[in-house]
């Protein structure tokens, strides 16, 4: 009889949500109207889709409540049992490794799958993209919606460099002062210009910081909108720079340290002595890409446990107790800004690399809104979870590709079931680097009311 309120409640509610879904739906899966053989505006009913649609949201929100009672705070004979609790933690422990090394296996087990291979690229693409994010959204606690723009200075200065070459001074014998000559890097231009991208896109964070130092939640997510949609119309407007909506293209490879990975007899697998195949690119860019995102991971853990780490989650926490502490809130902003933009820059630079072409099409809004939605639904400062959640995304965008009508409704209605059983991420992780593990007690001569 004390279950009875609750299995009312569930049902009830599950009855109200399957009826709202039958309203919503009705109209867009129910009924499809297409122009006919003379023209006129004809439709037709598609009852079994809607039927379908309705019973998926009677049973996703029984699935919720359960959820809710089982693992709710209020009920701790429904707790997870402690044996079941050290399993999950040991296996919690195990998942990363055995993700790294699954990864390094990739383009050993899927050698022969061309299409496998580049969506892994692509997956690793957005994971460095997430824990770039990452560091300005789960770390410091600043909401960019503009972070394509960083990805978009990364991959137009690299093709803008590779195509003209640095600038070289050089003393000439016609001319008795210092003349500027473009230096061509020919084989060399990926692995020179990676690092100049990703500075070039760290300068362009800074920019972005300075006017915003005072800003702060919505706020600062327009201006930061603002930026990334500047810098989209700027690369389509500027034309004789960027070539507008056209592009750029013949943008050059990556080589393996200056040995090119093509066919003819310099060649890296002439020079190794094997067949050549098309596929030894694909798993070149693959640990590329790879080693980035690794480099990113380690590099953001390295910094979050050093003093400008510890700033960023006080600025994440509270901006005016971390004004009071003495911390510098406007270096703490800037660091943040330029740290997530060079690994954006450097993401960008591998994209063009990769792609050979680029255009603005590429560094749309929705591209930053995809990222933040990994770093958010991963778990903000967790660089698991937003590894996890770009697999999940990324790969569930690829597995409803067939079915273009409901991949968006299916991708927002798991968010939305997300944001209710984890509001916090897949990994929510937003516990300090520097804790004390233990309670201390404190002398009674140090507080006033003579106790501690």
């Amino acid at each position: 009889m004390a279950r009875e309120p609750a299995i009312v409640f569930i049902l009830k509610k599950s009855v109200i949500s399957a009826f709202v879904a039958l309203i919503l739906f009705s109209l867009m899966v129910g009924i499809r109207t297409f122009p006919g053989e003379t023209g006129q505006l004809t439709y037709e009913t598609r009852f079994a889709e809607l039927a379908m649609m309705v019973g998926v949201v009677f049973a996703g929100s029984i699935l919720v409540e359960l959820f809710r009672l089982w693992w709710g705070p209020a009920d701790p004979a429904r707790s997870i049992p402690p044996p079941l609790q050290a399993g999950l933690r040991i296996a919690g422990r195990l998942l990363g490794p055995a993700l790294l090394i699954f990864t390094l296996l990739v383009p050993v087990i899927f050698y022969d799958n061309r299409y496998i291979l580049d969506l892994a690229i692509l997956v690793l693409t957005y994971v460095m993209l997430g824990w770039g994010l990452n560091v300005v959204v789960g770390l410091a606690g600043l909401l960019d919606l503009g972070y394509v723009a960083f990805y978009a200075v990364g991959a137009y200065s690299f093709a803008l460099l590779a195509q003209s070459g640095l600038p070289f001074p050089q003393i000439t014998d016609s001319y008795p002062y210092i003349s500027i000559d473009f230096l061509q890097l020919g084989p060399w231009a990926f692995w020179v210009l990676l690092p100049i991208s990703g500075l070039l896109a760290a300068c362009w964070g800074v920019m972005l910081g300075f006017p915003v130092l005072r800003l702060r939640g919505d706020y600062l997510a327009i201006v930061t909108l603002a930026f990334g949609e500047i810098i989209r119309l700027v690369i389509i407007n500027w034309q004789s720079l960027t070539g507008g909506p056209n592009g750029i293209s013949g943008i050059p490879r990556p080589t393996f340290f200056g040995i090119p990975l093509t066919p003819g007899d310099s060649g890296l697998a002439a020079k190794l002595g094997i067949p050549f195949s098309p596929t030894h690119r694909i798993v070149f860019l693959f640990y590329i890409i790879l080693a980035l995102a690794l480099l990113t991971n380690w590099v953001t853990i390295r910094l979050r446990r050093l003093p400008i780490g510890r700033a960023w989650e006080a600025l994440r926490e509270d901006e005016v107790a971390c004004r009071a502490l003495g911390i510098n809130t406007t270096t703490t902003k800037l660091t943040a800004f330029a740290t997530g933009a060079m690994f954006g820059g450097f993401a960008g630079a591998f994209f063009a690399t990769r792609q050979g072409f680029i255009s603005p099409e590429s560094f749309t809004f929705q591209e930053s809104a995809l990222v933040l939605a990994i770093v958010v639904l991963g778990g903000m400062g967790s660089q698991l979870g937003v590894a996890l959640a770009a697999l999940a995304m990324i790969g569930g965008f690829e597995l409803f590709r067939g079915f273009d009508q409901y991949r968006m409704l299916v991708f927002g209605a798991v968010m939305v079931l997300l944001m209710i059983w984890r509001p916090r991420g897949l990994i929510g992780h937003r516990s300090p680097t520097v804790f004390l593990e233990h309670n201390r007690a404190i002398s009674s001569d140090l507080v006033k009311e003579g106790h501690g």
